[in-house]
């Protein structure tokens, strides 16, 4: 009874049949092997749950980021490409989506540090975290660790859209179609970091930690992986069928792709880590988008327990490591498998709980607003 009653409290209603099943099902994916990982800190009854390699949600995050907004701006920039206010229009719905959340939790994160509910140093928060700056060309540690990920994504919107419509504006004389300098647009951001990892980044010395901290978490380095979902948006609109002819077997090659890079041994400080790991990475994700954007319907209790994983699933990135497992972590450490488990368990129901409750009552009203805000 008591659930019956707080059920509509939690409940989303989203409009299903503007949606694609499979791509939900690629961005629920993607959430739950990132909390998953972020959930290993609080198992210490020593079973490596899930047991398996995982494909690296964050990955999938980013390709999927990119074929989306490369579905938008291909739309917007076909009926007035050179338009700056198309731009701006652009930047207005992408800011409204992601910036509100980011710095609702970023001053939690801010709170709960100063007043040591979790054991993280604040001097390490300062001014950068206000711009997407605290990684963009060296890495951070510590505080609010979880949004290097938002960084790269904030300066890929900002940025990419910025060169196409440039490129747009250059090409007034020249003629090229549309498809020739979104492709070009594409191939620059796909090129750019690969440069700096190969000249720059193959030169650090790091060790498996730093590695990540400096190379695979700073935003030059990473905003080919976005690039890569662009490029997808490119071969579904301008190459439907390779495109629709191409899912299965892609599937499979991306599937196999990426656990062998999964299993195989990458040394850090090896130029093929340092250098390609990431590429091959995103383009194992890549493979795996036309089979996932073919899935357009499943059975109703899956399409709905999924949906809603996907719905909430910014949210969920935001405050599962430092809001709520951090703070199981520091103030209700385990003492044995059993209470290990217990505290995962806990871990997984206050993420979604407190995710949904934030994506509807704050999220959604505040996306909203963007319609009163910009004209497409």
């Amino acid at each position: 009874m008591a659930f019956g009653k707080l059920q509509p409290l939690f409940a989303l209603n989203p409009d299903y049949k503007n949606r694609v099943f499979g791509l939900d099902l690629m961005r629920a994916l993607a959430i739950i092997f990132v909390v998953l990982g972020h959930g290993s800190m609080l198992e210490k009854a020593n079973t490596n749950f899930p047991w398996i390699q995982l494909i690296n949600g964050v990955e999938l995050f980013f390709v999927l980021s990119g074929f989306l907004i490369g579905g938008i701006l291909i739309k917007l920039l076909q009926n007035n490409p050179s338009s700056f206010k198309t731009i701006f229009d652009f930047w207005i719905r992408r800011w409204f989506r992601t910036l509100p959340n980011y710095y609702l939790v970023l001053l939690l994160n801010v709170l709960i540090v100063y007043f040591g509910i979790i054991k993280e140093d604040f001097s390490q928060f300062n001014w950068k975290f206000f711009f997407f700056l605290q990684n963009f060309a060296t890495g951070f540690t510590g505080f609010f660790w979880e949004s290097w990920s938002l960084s790269i994504e904030e300066w890929f919107y900002f940025l990419f859209p910025l060169v196409l419509a440039s490129l747009f504006f250059i090409n007034l004389k020249s003629k090229l179609s549309k498809r020739a300098l979104y492709l070009t647009a594409v191939l620059i951001f796909l090129a750019i970091p690969f440069l700096f990892r190969f000249f720059i980044a193959s030169k650090l010395e790091v060790d498996d930690f730093w590695l990540g901290v400096n190379i695979y978490k700073v935003v030059i380095y990473r905003l080919d992986g976005i690039a890569f979902g662009l490029l997808a948006a490119y071969i579904k609109f301008w190459h439907p069928t390779v495109w629709l002819k191409s899912k299965n077997t892609a599937f499979i090659a991306g599937i196999i792709l990426s656990y062998l890079i999964l299993y195989h041994v990458w040394e850090p400080n090896d130029f093929a880590t340092k250098v390609y790991f990431i590429s091959l990475q995103s383009l194992g994700c890549f493979l795996l988008l036309p089979k996932f954007d073919s899935i357009k319907t499943a059975p109703k209790l899956i399409t709905k327990a999924v949906t809603h994983i996907s719905l909430i699933s910014y949210s969920m990135y935001l405050i599962n490591l430092a809001l709520v497992a951090e703070v199981i972590r520091d103030n209700f450490p385990a003492q044995n498998a059993t209470e290990a488990w217990f505290a995962y368990g806990i871990y997984w129901i206050f993420v979604i709980v407190i995710s949904t409750v934030m994506y509807k009552y704050f999220e959604k009203p505040i996306t909203n607003l963007r319609e009163k805000f910009s004209h497409n």
